[in-house]
């Protein structure tokens, strides 16, 4: 009799979004752009932007935990450990992880943040499921959460008509049902740099009056070579983990794909061979929250989703990274 397998499976899965809308029509006073112009070359729609003085992504990020700890009839004296993947934390230092875990009452957990720009929420789940893999950990929530209007410059019509904020949470567990987190496929070219960044505010360029006047703190993007980058290696991963795993399209319930930009999706379901009806896909209500937009999706399908479902969940970001995991979902949703 073979030795049953103990993996990382989502049981759980909460999110948060702030209520303001950044509509097209909005964005068409604010920078030289038309609603036509964004929704042919992005698939946006609208926006949610996080308004208000010192209101940081934790701000979103605590709700979204401490109604997954309710759905999930959680202790958060009983979380292990908790990854919030960001871009956008708090503050430098401390990790966004440790305000969330103070604010939510995780007192046992130790906390941490994950950085691999719009992949950092796949990069976590991977790495939560070493944690629960190796038997020592039991409960984990893992974070997705952006405030990217914190580093948007609303002049530059190339990066502000994409990005929103929002955050969302899941709990992982060990299963020994086959259910959970089966593979995983990331990878990594530091020379995409040049292309995706944020220049100042880091050791290399410290926050100055320079930096500031020359608008450095904000998202610089070359938008043809990352299209041209992510469309191609996000269709490959997928299709790579699917090959891997021996899965073809009729065994998939759903590609759940990073928000970046419709027409990368569609490529990528194209690669894989799947119909819409089989693609969670939600930017034109959101945009590309960064770290928010994989949770996004999945709670906004759990009521469809069925025990045993297989998702193929796929992200491409700054660095650049990218990756694919090939994930059995582990429990239907009560009616």
């Amino acid at each position: 009799m073979s030795e049953t397998k103990t993996r990382a499976a989502i049981t759980g899965i909460n999110t948060w979004i702030p209520e303001y809308k950044l509509t097209n029509a909005e964005l068409e006073t604010m920078v030289d752009t038309n609603d036509e112009w964004i929704q042919s070359r992005t698939g946006v729609q609208e926006r949610r932007i996080l308004k208000g003085k010192d209101m940081g992504t934790s701000k979103m990020a605590v709700p979204a935990v401490k109604g997954l700890l309710e759905k999930t009839n959680t202790k958060p004296e009983d979380v292990d450990l908790v990854i919030c993947a960001t871009v956008t934390p708090d503050m430098q230092f401390p990790a966004t992880a440790n305000i969330i875990s103070d604010q939510c009452g995780m007192v046992n957990a130790f906390s941490y943040d994950l950085n691999a720009a719009c992949s950092g929420f796949i990069y976590a789940l991977t790495t939560a499921s070493m944690y629960i893999e190796s038997g020592r950990y039991k409960k984990v929530v893992v974070i997705g959460a952006d405030k990217m209007s914190s580093i948007i410059d609303y002049t530059d019509r190339a990066t502000c008509i994409i990005f929103g904020d929002a955050a969302g949470a899941v709990l992982m567990e060990p299963s020994t049902d086959g259910n959970g987190l089966i593979d995983h496929q990331l990878h990594t070219d530091g020379s995409g740099v040049v292309h995706l960044h944020q220049k100042a505010g880091g050791s290399n360029r410290p926050a100055s009056h320079e930096t500031v006047d020359a608008k450095e703190h904000y998202v610089y993007q070359e938008g043809a070579p990352v299209f041209k980058f992510a469309v191609t290696k996000m269709a490959d991963v997928s299709e790579e983990i699917m090959k891997r795993n021996n899965l073809t399209a009729e065994d998939i319930a759903y590609l759940v794909p990073h928000q970046a930009n419709k027409r990368i999706i569609d490529a990528t379901a194209s690669r894989i061979g799947l119909s819409e009806e089989k693609v969670m896909l939600n930017i034109m209500k959101y945009g590309n929250t960064t770290n928010g937009t994989i949770p996004l999706c999945l709670h906004e399908w759990e009521s469809k989703l069925k025990k045993g479902d297989n998702l193929i969940i796929s992200a491409f970001g700054g660095g650049f990274t990218w990756g694919a995991l090939y994930l059995k979902w582990a429990y239907d949703t009560p009616s």
